[in-house]
């Protein structure tokens, strides 16, 4: 009942009522330490009260748990040394990381707490440390494996066609080879490497994937942007792809091309998902994903609405016409691609001046045109802006998510010798067996008599100024007289309340 409790009041609207109850239930824990607290018990979702703060974005209470927390070590002057418990922070030995948790809710106020202490040092320390260095190699090792794939695939095994054509149209010279001539000479024999790799790649990148879409579920692995999710989709499909290819190889299909070809695009595509690693690139790939995922994919139902009316009735215009003269509209697949070519302006109307066009052709494609080109178009322009202004007031926060879910992702696949814990372990201190990061904090003794100095420069009357700039002009000749030279101001320079006010904190200094 006290663990629901503690649940309960972490969604309490009313932070500082929410704090002091907390407060109170813990005092009355016997289980103070110890996987028996009431701090430490998970509800249904596996959350604890401290993981649930952070996923709801209750930056308050997340505030108030970690001041709970922290150890002062040692003060100096103006220096304090803090010890953060970053047990249930660190995602090094978390099933249910608290930073995956994070950057993976819809809420935008949680990803607000990426900029709280000790979050930020924690993130920061393990990025600039090991993600950045691991992420820059594993970004070139990829290139250089698409690079091989793409090579693979230009010098792949091809004849001279020996059959007659079947059509005037048919502009067919080269087709496959069999696998009994595929690997013959040196070259075959180097490119029979190339592929080896590319395959295998293929296959760690499935198996590196599907763990994780097991772990996390398809919906939510798939689903979250910040996480990866469209690239996920991406990658997983380009891998199939390849072993789609190889098994057309292996018995001699015809028509390994198409999947080739997907696999090309889809790799290539696969690129931008290292943008992340770059604050400048990074917030483009979530734009371009927000872009083709919500506008882009809405407009395509309209898109396709009108392209198949459109297309078939260029097809029935034309169904009389002379191919050879007009063979845009030859047949339906064509007059449907053709029709796509039109709607996004890439060619012009089909027109044949040397021959008489349809009458029908020119009302349907003025219609067509008012259609796609003026009204369309521009609304899709119009939603891809509304996108664009959405993601550009939010991209600094949207890159650290980046980071935060790269840097969580590398800690998991890597092996534990290449990404050791960070931090310092309580024992270290006598605290136990619990995680803390070190932070050194500055405490600035002045800082908060200077905030009422500015607090009363800004309330003073401005009537009341003349009679004490006299007196505030005779103090300033007997102090600065020495440096009068150095900041003594014109006498022609109007006396402000501003002014006023730095004469007061140079006279107390």
């Amino acid at each position: 009942i006290g663990n629901t409790v503690l649940h309960i009041l972490v969604l309490q609207p009313n932070k500082t009522f929410a704090c002091h109850m907390y407060s109170l239930i813990l005092s009355y824990d016997r289980n103070k330490e110890g996987p028996g607290s009431l701090e430490l018990i998970p509800n249904n979702e596996g959350l604890t009260p401290f993981k649930l703060a952070g996923v709801e974005g209750n930056t308050v209470m997340f505030q108030y748990l970690m001041q709970k927390r922290k150890q002062n070590l040692w003060s100096f002057g103006p220096l304090t040394t803090v010890l953060y418990d970053i047990t249930e922070i660190d995602s090094w030995a978390e099933d249910q990381s608290f930073l995956e948790l994070i950057v993976s809710t819809k809420k935008r106020e949680a990803r607000q707490i990426l900029d709280l202490t000790p979050v930020k040092e924690l993130v920061s320390l393990k990025w600039n440390m090991y993600g950045r260095p691991y992420f820059c190699f594993l970004a070139l090792f990829y290139i250089l494996y698409m690079v091989c794939f793409t090579m693979c695939c230009v010098y792949r095994p091809l004849k001279p066609r020996t059959g007659n054509k079947t059509s005037s149209r048919d502009n067919t010279v080269y087709v496959q080879k069999m696998l009994q001539e595929s690997y013959v000479s040196y070259e075959d024999e180097l490119r029979l490497v190339g592929e080896l790799i590319t395959v295998i790649g293929a296959v760690v990148i499935l198996i590196l994937e599907i763990p994780d879409i097991l772990r996390v579920g398809a919906a939510k692995y798939f689903g979250q942007t910040i996480l990866g999710g469209p690239f996920h989709i991406i990658v997983i499909t380009y891998a199939c792809m390849i072993l789609v290819t190889m098994v057309m190889r292996l018995t001699s299909t015809t028509g390994e091309v198409v999947p080739m070809s997907f696999a090309l695009v889809l790799g290539w595509c696969n690129v931008m998902y290292f943008a992340r690693g770059f604050q400048m690139l990074g917030p483009f790939t979530i734009m371009i994903q927000k872009m083709i995922f919500g506008d882009l994919m809405r407009f395509c139902w309209l898109m396709a609405v009108v392209i198949l009316g459109f297309a078939s009735a260029f097809y029935i215009i034309f169904q009389t016409e002379n191919p050879e003269n007009l063979g845009q509209f030859y047949n339906y697949p064509m007059s449907l691609f053709t029709t796509f070519e039109l709607f996004l302006t890439i060619i012009d109307g089909p027109a044949n001046y040397d021959v008489d066009l349809p009458f029908m052709y020119s009302v349907v494609y003025f219609a067509f045109a008012i259609i796609a080109a003026l009204l369309m178009l521009n609304l899709l322009i119009a939603m891809m802006g509304d996108t664009h202004w959405r993601v550009a007031h939010e991209q600094d926060e949207l890159w650290r998510a980046q980071v935060v879910a790269t840097t969580v992702m590398l800690e998991r696949k890597l092996p534990r010798c290449l990404w050791p814990r960070l931090g310092i372990c309580g024992r270290e201190y006598g605290l136990g067996d619990r995680w803390y990061l070190r932070i050194e904090d500055r405490v600035d003794p002045n800082k908060h008599k200077m905030m009422r100095y500015a607090e009363a420069f800004k309330a003073q009357d401005r009537d009341n100024y003349d009679k004490g700039s006299e007196k505030l002009e005779i103090n300033r000749d007997i102090l600065y007289k020495k440096e009068m030279s150095a900041l003594s101001l014109s006498r022609s320079t109007s006396r402000t309340s501003s002014h006023r006010g730095w004469e007061i904190l140079r006279r107390n200094t």
